[in-house]
């Protein structure tokens, strides 16, 4: 009997997935001037067996959405063509594919900035190393963005939405996980305003949902998800506080309202078993909240993925570094092969060593 990982999924979208298994956006880096490439075409199309793929993050601004070297973006015409040549590719591979948009806020050096601070909801330092290029920097305290900035950033995130629509995209997905920038701003650790958009844990969240209105200007709600990590901890300037699950019930909660494609939900990066108010098994706990999709991610086998949808936990389910040896992990899953490891040291290198050069099982028409 087939399992129901491998079983098709109607996203009640308009779109119908071939399966259960979302290909999670992962940083690779081969975009050296911000335009997606030929390069990445071939990247995405090796890997369209999957039910859904979600690019990695795409940034909404040239200046202080960035905070990576060789990264996308998805704010000008040259990218927007970029893209379409990814999105062409997936598509006539049978494929689905959302672009995810990114603003990395404060984890960013004063080299992307123009030689100015870093932004997000209030000054901090996320005490980390960026790669440059001139080549790793420590982060610096970053600063608070004004309401006039706040406000072109929700038109910056509007028009990347506009340019997902122009390239091909079946859909967007937000990035508010993982420290970054509107992470920062749900977050009482990073967020100390006084305005509109801090202090109680509904205007912290504001900004959230007037970035899905903006956005659904552009791509129906049903064609947007948005990407939660409640449980980070210690990385990427990410601190658990004593109101964070109270923070995420009432978003998640309220996100209900919003008729979303899905909401993607990340399980702990680390161990948080000792953490006072660390949710230590995030998609369960959600999964008693919210109504719509649900896709979780970890470091998932193939096995628990299909328990997780014999349970009924999640919806879909996310593999990240399993698709980067394996483009047609789909078909190793299916057939029981196993895996090839990932070599970690070529995720970030640049050129076609360690991207488009592993082995499938999967040809394609022109190959």
């Amino acid at each position: 009997m087939k399992r129901k990982l491998l079983k098709p999924y109607d996203m009640g979208n308009g779109l119908i997935l071939k399966n259960k298994i979302v290909m999670a956006p992962m940083t690779r880096s081969r975009s050296e001037d911000t335009i997606p490439n030929n390069l990445m075409a071939d990247y995405y199309r090796q890997r369209s067996s999957a039910g859904l793929i979600i690019t990695e993050g795409s940034q909404i601004n040239p200046v202080q959405a960035r905070g990576y070297i060789n990264t996308p973006g998805i704010h000008s015409d040259e990218q927007v063509d970029g893209w379409k040549m990814v999105t062409d590719a997936v598509h006539i591979s049978g494929g689905k594919i959302f672009i995810q948009l990114w603003h990395v806020g404060a984890i960013s050096h004063p080299l992307f900035q123009n030689g100015e601070k870093p932004v997000s909801a209030s000054p901090f330092n996320p005490g980390l190393k960026i790669y440059t290029d001139q080549g790793l920097r420590n982060t610096v305290e970053c600063r608070a963005m004004t309401t006039s900035e706040i406000k072109s950033t929700i038109d910056d995130y509007e028009k990347a939405a506009e340019n997902a629509v122009k390239a091909g995209f079946d859909g967007v997905e937000i990035d508010a996980a993982n420290g970054y920038l509107l992470h920062q701003f749900v977050s009482s650790h990073t967020n100390r305003r006084k305005d509109l958009y801090g202090g109680s844990i509904e205007r912290r969240c504001t900004i959230i949902f007037e970035v899905i209105d903006r956005v659904s200007r552009h791509m129906a709600k049903n064609r947007i998800g948005i990407k939660l990590n409640p449980s980070i901890h210690g990385i990427l300037g990410s601190k658990i506080t004593d109101d964070t699950i109270p923070t995420y019930d009432y978003l998640i909660n309220k996100l209900n309202d919003e008729d979303l494609a899905y909401i993607h939900l990340s399980e702990p990066l680390t161990d948080v078993s000792k953490i006072v108010h660390a949710l230590k098994e995030v998609t369960g706990h959600y999964r008693k909240i919210y109504s719509g999709t649900i896709i979780t991610e970890s470091s998932y086998t193939s096995e628990i993925g299909n328990q997780i949808i014999d349970k009924e936990l999640a919806d879909l389910v996310a593999y990240g570094i399993p698709f980067i040896a394996n483009p047609d992990l789909v078909k190793k899953i299916e057939t029981g092969t196993k895996l090839i490891p990932a070599e970690k040291k070529k995720y970030y290198k640049g050129g076609t060593k360690g991207y488009i050069d592993y082995p499938s099982m999967t040809k394609f028409e022109d190959e």
